[in-house]
Parts: structure tokens; sequence; C-alpha cells
């Protein structure tokens, strides 16, 4: 883990969440060649770690993500490891949640629409800025955003590079949840990862495939399998039927 005064990843796991928090507080958590380099690896071990269940991508401080270090781009390609590190984290096996406050911009509005859910605290500014600076949005990021908020909302955001409020951003589909300022974003963000590590995996994991916009038919059958094979419909049934806790044992 890097020290809390550079600039890096910190990665911290508790009860079935792994958080992963951008840090870069003296650039507004903007993210360094280094940073982008980093989160694939990251996440790989997290995917494989049978312990985490869900993942939460977060800023340091009262930050999200200002975008990519502008600094680092004039010599290097502006896509290529942000696109695959915004790849690794829009194809991670299990439930995604960026939790965001403030300046949610550029690569930073790139990677919370790379998460399965958003939730946000009033007063979050949200933005995708390539037009200011002459970069070709990446093809993948901008279907993944049009998926989100619709062609017309997208291309407000791209045409424009405009920020929008959290009003906005709830109302278009690019965040899902708005909480007061303060600690109730931690609260409602830690309930909520609470309540999806105590889910089915199989379902989860079946969901996310199914909700991509490029699923192979194939994996239908492959999911329909693990379903009859898994035992854990039988288990929430009884679960249920005995007014407990489900035991779900598929880990995938």
């Amino acid at each position: 883990m890097p020290a809390p005064h550079k600039p890096g990843l910190l990665l911290d796991t508790a009860d079935g969440t792994a958080t992963v928090t951008i840090n870069n507080p003296a650039k507004r958590n903007a993210m360094t060649d280094g940073m982008w380099r980093a989160l694939p690896s990251m996440l790989d071990g997290l995917a494989a770690d049978p312990a985490v269940r869900v993942l939460v991508l977060t800023g340091a401080g009262d930050t999200f993500c200002a975008g990519a270090d502008i600094s680092a781009l004039r010599d290097g390609d502006p896509q290529g490891a942000a696109g695959t590190a915004e790849e690794a984290l829009a194809t991670f096996p299990k439930p995604t949640l960026a939790a965001i406050r403030g300046f949610c911009v550029g690569g930073g509005c790139q990677l919370a629409a790379a998460c399965d859910l958003r939730f946000t605290a009033e007063g979050a500014r949200f933005g995708i800025t390539p037009a200011k600076l002459g970069i070709v949005y990446p093809a993948s990021s901008t279907r993944r955003l049009v998926g989100l908020v619709g062609p017309s909302a997208a291309k407000h955001l791209l045409f424009s590079a405009e920020l929008i409020g959290h009003e906005r951003a709830l109302r278009t589909g690019l965040v899902d949840e708005v909480l007061p300022d303060g600690d109730a974003l931690d609260k409602r963000v830690a309930e909520f990862a609470g309540v999806l590590a105590s889910r089915s995996r199989l379902t989860q994991a079946a969901a996310k495939e199914f909700a991509a916009p490029d699923l192979d038919p194939a994996r239908v059958e492959h999911w329909a399998r693990q379903s009859r094979e898994s035992g854990d419909l039988a288990e929430g049934v009884a679960a249920f039927l005995e007014r407990r806790q489900p035991r779900f044992t598929w880990m995938g």
C-alpha cells in the first residue's frame, strides 16, 4: 500500500468489501499513469479473492477524481492505460459501486461509469471533458455512457464538456442514489455493500453478464447449468420457508 501522502491507489478490505481509494489529493485525485497501470492488476487480485464480495471505488478526502493527470498526457497515449483500467473495472466479476464526493470529471467519470452502481453525496459535480483537450473519447466508453444516460444526455456531456450537478446526474441516470453531504454517503455505501455481500454470488455474476450489451448466447446455457448444479436455489427457498438467512455456497 502506498504511503498516504503519495499518489496511488489505497486498498482496504473488511467484511467482504474491498475499498479502492484514489489518492492524489494535491491534484484533486487525478489519476497518474502509474495509477492507471496499477488498477488492473489490483482488480485481478481482488477478483481471485473469495473473501471479497463487493468492490467500492472512491476518492480520498472531498473529491472522487478530477480525471487524468494532464501533465502526463503531453507525450503519452491518453487512452491506452486509462482504457485498459476502465475495461478491467467494467468486467470485474463482482458487484462494483462508486462512492462519489466533489468532482467526478474526465477519467474519474469514466471510472465511475464503469462501475455497476454510483452513489453520490449532494453537491458533487460531473463532467466528461475530452472536448477541452481535443481527445477522441473511446468508442467503448462512449457506448457505456450512452447505455447509462441515453444518446442525447451523452452528447450533451461529450459535446460541451460542461459540468452538471447531482440533480441532473440523478435525473439522467448517471448516478443511482444521492445522499446528504456529510457521513450519510459512507453509511449508506457500507449498508448497501453489506446487503450485496449477503446475496447469491451466482445471481449477481449471471446478472452482470446478462446486462452486458455483448452477451454471448452460449453463456445463457452456462448460467442455466450453474443454476441447476449450484444448490443455491434450494438453499434460498429453504431459508425463506424457515425464516432464516440463506447460506449460499456457489463460489464461481
